[in-house]
Protein backbone atom coordinates (compact mmCIF):
# COMPACT_ATOMS: atom_id res chain seq x y z
CA UNK A 1 0.00 0.00 0.00
CA UNK A 2 2.96 2.33 -0.18
CA UNK A 3 3.25 2.79 3.57
CA UNK A 4 6.56 2.93 5.30
CA UNK A 5 7.24 -0.44 6.98
CA UNK A 6 9.18 1.27 9.74
CA UNK A 7 6.07 3.14 10.85
CA UNK A 8 3.97 -0.04 10.74
CA UNK A 9 6.32 -2.12 12.87
CA UNK A 10 4.45 -3.60 15.77
CA UNK A 11 6.01 -3.34 19.18
CA UNK A 12 4.98 -5.27 22.24
CA UNK A 13 2.76 -3.30 24.60
CA UNK A 14 5.53 -2.75 27.13
CA UNK A 15 7.77 -1.00 24.58
CA UNK A 16 6.54 2.59 24.45
CA UNK A 17 8.98 4.15 21.96
CA UNK A 18 7.03 3.73 18.68
CA UNK A 19 3.59 2.72 19.92
CA UNK A 20 0.92 5.25 20.78
CA UNK A 21 1.27 6.73 24.25
CA UNK A 22 -1.29 5.58 26.80
CA UNK A 23 -4.10 8.09 27.16
CA UNK A 24 -5.00 8.09 30.86
CA UNK A 25 -7.32 11.10 30.85
CA UNK A 26 -10.51 9.06 31.19
CA UNK A 27 -10.82 8.23 27.48
CA UNK A 28 -12.04 4.64 27.17
CA UNK A 29 -11.94 1.95 24.50
CA UNK A 30 -15.62 2.67 23.84
CA UNK A 31 -14.56 6.24 22.92
CA UNK A 32 -11.63 5.42 20.62
CA UNK A 33 -12.66 2.17 18.92
CA UNK A 34 -15.22 3.83 16.60
CA UNK A 35 -12.55 6.37 15.57
CA UNK A 36 -9.82 3.80 14.88
CA UNK A 37 -8.96 3.73 11.18
CA UNK A 38 -9.94 0.71 9.16
CA UNK A 39 -11.92 -1.19 11.80
CA UNK A 40 -15.30 0.55 11.71
CA UNK A 41 -17.17 -2.65 10.76
CA UNK A 42 -15.94 -4.39 13.92
CA UNK A 43 -16.45 -1.24 16.00
CA UNK A 44 -20.09 -1.06 14.94
CA UNK A 45 -20.57 -4.74 15.87
CA UNK A 46 -19.32 -4.16 19.43
CA UNK A 47 -22.06 -1.58 20.02
CA UNK A 48 -24.77 -4.15 19.24
CA UNK A 49 -24.09 -6.09 22.45
CA UNK A 50 -24.63 -4.32 25.77
CA UNK A 51 -22.26 -6.61 27.68
CA UNK A 52 -19.39 -5.90 25.27
CA UNK A 53 -20.13 -2.19 24.87
CA UNK A 54 -20.30 -1.77 28.65
CA UNK A 55 -17.00 -3.64 29.09
CA UNK A 56 -15.27 -1.34 26.58
CA UNK A 57 -16.42 1.66 28.59
CA UNK A 58 -15.64 0.16 32.02
CA UNK A 59 -12.73 1.97 33.65
CA UNK A 60 -12.41 -0.76 36.31
CA UNK A 61 -11.65 -3.67 33.93
CA UNK A 62 -8.93 -3.39 31.30
CA UNK A 63 -9.25 -5.31 28.02
CA UNK A 64 -7.35 -5.71 24.76
CA UNK A 65 -9.58 -5.33 21.71
CA UNK A 66 -8.38 -7.43 18.76
CA UNK A 67 -10.11 -5.46 16.01
CA UNK A 68 -10.04 -7.10 12.57
CA UNK A 69 -9.52 -4.75 9.64
CA UNK A 70 -12.61 -4.15 7.53
CA UNK A 71 -11.05 -6.16 4.70
CA UNK A 72 -10.45 -9.16 6.96
CA UNK A 73 -14.14 -9.27 7.86
CA UNK A 74 -15.22 -8.72 4.26
CA UNK A 75 -12.92 -11.54 3.08
CA UNK A 76 -14.37 -14.15 5.45
CA UNK A 77 -15.78 -17.24 3.70
CA UNK A 78 -19.03 -16.66 5.60
CA UNK A 79 -20.61 -13.69 7.34
CA UNK A 80 -19.80 -13.36 11.07
CA UNK A 81 -23.42 -14.19 11.94
CA UNK A 82 -23.45 -17.38 9.86
CA UNK A 83 -22.61 -20.77 11.31
CA UNK A 84 -22.22 -23.84 9.07
CA UNK A 85 -24.05 -25.94 11.69
CA UNK A 86 -27.12 -23.67 11.46
CA UNK A 87 -27.10 -23.88 7.67
CA UNK A 88 -26.73 -27.69 7.76
CA UNK A 89 -29.58 -28.01 10.26
CA UNK A 90 -32.06 -25.48 8.86
CA UNK A 91 -30.96 -25.00 5.25
CA UNK A 92 -29.41 -21.90 3.74
CA UNK A 93 -32.75 -20.24 3.01
CA UNK A 94 -34.23 -20.82 6.49
CA UNK A 95 -31.25 -20.64 8.87
CA UNK A 96 -31.66 -16.95 9.66
CA UNK A 97 -35.32 -16.34 8.81
CA UNK A 98 -37.92 -15.32 11.36
CA UNK A 99 -37.44 -14.63 15.06
CA UNK A 100 -35.59 -17.90 15.75
CA UNK A 101 -33.24 -17.30 12.82
CA UNK A 102 -32.57 -13.74 13.91
CA UNK A 103 -31.81 -14.99 17.42
CA UNK A 104 -29.34 -17.55 16.00
CA UNK A 105 -27.67 -14.86 13.89
CA UNK A 106 -27.41 -12.53 16.90
CA UNK A 107 -25.83 -15.26 19.08
CA UNK A 108 -23.34 -16.07 16.32
CA UNK A 109 -22.43 -12.41 15.90
CA UNK A 110 -21.99 -11.96 19.65
CA UNK A 111 -19.68 -15.00 19.66
CA UNK A 112 -17.63 -13.37 16.87
CA UNK A 113 -17.31 -10.10 18.81
CA UNK A 114 -16.48 -11.74 22.16
CA UNK A 115 -13.77 -13.86 20.48
CA UNK A 116 -11.99 -10.57 19.71
CA UNK A 117 -11.96 -9.05 23.21
CA UNK A 118 -9.25 -10.27 25.59
CA UNK A 119 -10.02 -9.74 29.27
CA UNK A 120 -6.45 -8.55 29.97
CA UNK A 121 -4.45 -5.38 29.36
CA UNK A 122 -1.60 -4.91 29.24
CA UNK A 123 -1.20 -8.35 27.66
CA UNK A 124 2.39 -9.56 27.85
CA UNK A 125 4.19 -11.74 25.31
CA UNK A 126 3.69 -15.45 26.00
CA UNK A 127 0.99 -14.75 28.60
CA UNK A 128 -2.12 -16.89 28.10
CA UNK A 129 -5.18 -14.65 28.22
CA UNK A 130 -8.87 -15.45 27.97
CA UNK A 131 -11.31 -13.82 25.57
CA UNK A 132 -14.81 -12.82 26.62
CA UNK A 133 -15.89 -15.95 24.71
CA UNK A 134 -13.74 -18.07 27.06
CA UNK A 135 -11.04 -19.08 24.57
CA UNK A 136 -7.35 -18.90 25.49
CA UNK A 137 -4.94 -16.89 23.32
CA UNK A 138 -1.25 -16.02 23.44
CA UNK A 139 0.93 -13.79 21.31
CA UNK A 140 4.57 -13.79 20.35
CA UNK A 141 6.92 -11.86 18.18
CA UNK A 142 7.92 -13.33 14.83
CA UNK A 143 10.51 -11.01 13.30
CA UNK A 144 9.02 -7.53 13.39
CA UNK A 145 5.43 -8.76 13.68
CA UNK A 146 3.21 -9.93 16.50
CA UNK A 147 1.27 -13.13 15.86
CA UNK A 148 -1.65 -14.37 17.93
CA UNK A 149 -2.13 -18.08 18.57
CA UNK A 150 -3.99 -20.21 17.91
CA UNK A 151 -4.58 -19.24 14.30
CA UNK A 152 -1.33 -17.40 13.58
CA UNK A 153 -3.22 -14.11 13.19
CA UNK A 154 -0.99 -11.15 12.36
CA UNK A 155 -1.30 -7.92 14.34
CA UNK A 156 -0.92 -4.98 11.98
CA UNK A 157 -0.54 -2.36 14.70
CA UNK A 158 -1.34 -1.35 18.22
CA UNK A 159 -3.55 1.58 17.31
CA UNK A 160 -4.67 2.94 20.67
CA UNK A 161 -3.69 2.83 24.31
CA UNK A 162 -6.24 4.35 26.66
CA UNK A 163 -7.08 4.23 30.35
CA UNK A 164 -8.86 0.86 30.19
CA UNK A 165 -6.87 -1.00 27.56
CA UNK A 166 -5.58 -1.21 24.02
CA UNK A 167 -6.84 -1.62 20.46
CA UNK A 168 -4.80 -4.01 18.34
CA UNK A 169 -5.61 -3.95 14.62
CA UNK A 170 -5.57 -7.43 13.06
CA UNK A 171 -4.96 -8.49 9.47
CA UNK A 172 -7.22 -11.50 10.06
CA UNK A 173 -9.81 -12.79 12.50
CA UNK A 174 -9.69 -14.90 15.64
CA UNK A 175 -11.48 -18.25 15.37
CA UNK A 176 -15.02 -17.60 16.59
CA UNK A 177 -16.63 -20.99 16.01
Amino acid sequence: MGSNPATNAVLPPEEENNSPPRNDDGVSLADVLPKTRGVNIFASLTRQFESVDARLGDAAHNVTVLAPRNGAIQDLPRKPWENPDDIARFGEAQAYEGKDGQDRASRNLERFVKAHVVATSPWREGEEAETLLGDKLTWSRAGDKIRIQPGDVEVDSIAEKVSNGEVWVLNGVINYR
